[in-house]
């Protein structure tokens, strides 16, 4: 008898689907984003060489005064903060990779503050 499949299974299977199709080169590293129930994480990996050039989270962000914000505009702020790194890194083309997620939500937030930032996508 088949067992069902979580979500998480899902994910992992078409991330695994997706690896094979997306390599990060050296001119062309790929950005990889993988988000928690609370936190969000963006990685800029260079997979010829195994390394991760940039990282950015929000585990240190602090939102101003008593504002309010929500996840997605907090994905916002980490895609702002990763262009910004990666900018002073020299790099302005990367390949965008989702991680299984659907490009939606926090995941479109941080590739669509990427692109205003100037990164090519």
């Amino acid at each position: 008898m088949k067992k069902d499949k979580t979500k998480l299974d899902k994910r992992v299977k078409r991330h695994r689907k997706v690896r094979t199709k997306i390599i990060g080169a050296g001119n062309r590293p790929r950005i990889s984003v993988f988000r928690s129930n609370r936190h969000i994480f963006v990685q800029l990996i260079d997979d010829s060489k195994g390394i991760t050039i940039v990282s950015a989270s929000d585990l240190n962000y602090k939102p101003v005064g008593r504002k309010k914000t929500n996840k997605v505009e907090i994905a916002r702020e980490v895609g702002k903060d990763f262009a910004k790194k990666t900018l002073a890194k020299k790099i302005k083309t990367a390949v965008f990779d989702r991680s299984g997620y659907k490009y939606h939500g926090r995941v479109k937030a941080v590739a669509e503050s990427l692109r205003e930032a100037g990164i090519k996508i």
